[in-house]
């Protein structure tokens, strides 16, 4: 497919405000993760902006299903803001470390937990989609595509990397960096250009933000 049809069409049918609504989540989300790299609490209040700004864009688009995805995303961005403000010294900036043993555990069971809810309401995602109106569409995985597939994998990633980095751990990066890169083809599938790019820039930023975590003083690894 040429650039015209992977960025261009997909925009002639959406109406102007749709299209300035997700350049502002796009680039909050960028803002956010450049805080992110800064260790910054600002990362916080930028992403849930550019969290809420998508759970409006898909409800608009009556995707229900990845509204509510979206919506955890904007929980979780609360609870990561409130455990960095009672960590930042300076109200701002916090210090960071590897994940323990222990924590690899809680990560493994988080990450268990998080496929089988998102595959949970990707089973509803035809009723929540149709406004629960059982009329138009039944529960199921038939409707699941390759991309929605991906989609319960890389949320469930995401998800992850959101409690790591709300406690402040390295390895964090690495489930964004996985998760970007997958997201960089769905969203070119689903028509979101704009969004597809911002993955991109995600994925170069993730990696920065491992390296530059790397070099904390206080990055030494726990048991």
């Amino acid at each position: 497919m040429s650039i015209y049809e992977l960025f261009i069409v997909p925009y002639q049918t959406y109406e102007p405000y749709q299209i300035a609504l997700e350049f502002t989540a796009a680039f909050f989300g960028l803002l956010s993760v450049f805080f992110s790299i800064k260790k910054n609490i600002w990362v916080y209040p930028t992403g849930i902006i550019s969290t809420a700004l998508y759970v409006y864009i898909l409800y608009k688009f009556g995707l229900l299903g990845d509204m509510l995805i979206n919506v955890y995303y904007t929980a979780m961005s609360v609870y990561g803001w409130v455990l960095w403000a009672k960590s930042a010294d300076d109200h701002v900036h916090v210090e960071v470390s590897y994940t323990s043993r222990k924590e690899w555990v809680v990560v493994s069971i988080l990450f268990i937990i998080s496929l089988l809810l998102i595959t949970a309401v990707y089973y509803y995602k035809p009723l929540l989609d149709g406004h629960l109106s059982q009329q138009q569409a039944i529960a199921g995985f038939g409707h699941l595509d390759w991309a929605n597939w991906l989609d319960v994998f890389t949320t469930a990633i995401f998800l992850v990397g959101m409690w790591l980095m709300a406690k402040r751990k390295i390895e964090n990066w690495i489930f964004w960096i996985i998760g970007d890169l997958i997201c960089v083809p769905i969203m070119l599938y689903k028509g979101l250009g704009i969004t597809s790019v911002q993955y991109v820039v995600f994925t170069v930023m993730a990696t920065i933000g491992y390296f530059e975590w790397r070099k904390s003083p206080k990055n030494t690894q726990l048991s």
